[in-house]
């Protein structure tokens, strides 16, 4: 494995420390960095099942950055790590930190090409599901509910579907929420397919969600 990548300059680290800062607030676990030829793709989970009977809907964030063109590595990191090696490096040279291999959201790849357009939407509708639905979590978890009751509330909130967008589920708002990608509220989204994916695509990132059986389409 590659042990350290270069960025194209400062902002490019302030970008990506901002980025899985963000991330890090969201589900403070790993991020998976996939760099070849001159690009590195930073994908951090938002939402994924917890055990075979979760339905939750696996939503991925996206920020894609520029190296120097020799770095080519898959590897999954853990996120404080790789922020702390951030904070004491400069563009120049990035040490990767130990790999971690129980993540289980990272072995599900998004296609890489095969992406059709079948809609669109704006940010404004995005921003509004997200709110809606955080306040919906938060009347439906009492203090002190345990954690598996938790992650059911928020898998049947954010893994319904948004009623304007038919089978797009409401945890790809919370993810362009949450992530920072949603600065724009007039900003139209491209919603893109392929197989069992959909992508929504900003201007600040993308949002990938791997839909689960019962939404897909006949």
């Amino acid at each position: 494995m590659t042990s350290t990548f270069s960025l194209a300059d400062a902002q490019a680290v302030a970008d990506l420390q901002t980025y899985l800062g963000r991330a890090g607030r969201v589900e403070n676990g790993s991020v998976r960095l996939v760099a070849d030829h001159g690009v590195l793709a930073v994908y951090t989970a938002v939402l994924y099942p917890h055990g075979l009977l979760d339905q939750t809907p696996t939503v991925l964030g996206l920020r894609v950055f520029q190296t120097d063109g020799e770095a080519a590595f898959d590897s999954v990191v853990p996120t404080r790590s790789l922020l702390d090696r951030l904070a004491r490096a400069d563009h120049a040279e990035i040490r990767m930190p130990l790999e971690v291999s129980t993540v289980t959201w990272a072995g599900i790849s998004p296609p890489r090409g095969g992406w059709q357009q079948v809609g669109e939407t704006d940010a404004g509708l995005l921003k509004r599901v997200a709110a809606e639905g955080v306040d919906e979590v938060a009347r439906a978890i009492p203090e002190g509910t345990g954690e598996q009751l938790v992650w059911r509330v928020r898998g049947s909130v954010w893994g319904a579907p948004i009623e304007e967008l038919f089978d797009v589920p409401a945890g790809v708002a919370f993810a362009a929420d949450s992530l920072g990608f949603l600065a724009e509220p007039d900003e139209t989204v491209p919603i893109y397919e392929v197989g069992t994916w959909t992508r929504l695509s900003l201007r600040r990132g993308h949002v990938l969600v791997k839909r689960v059986p019962w939404t897909l389409k006949g």
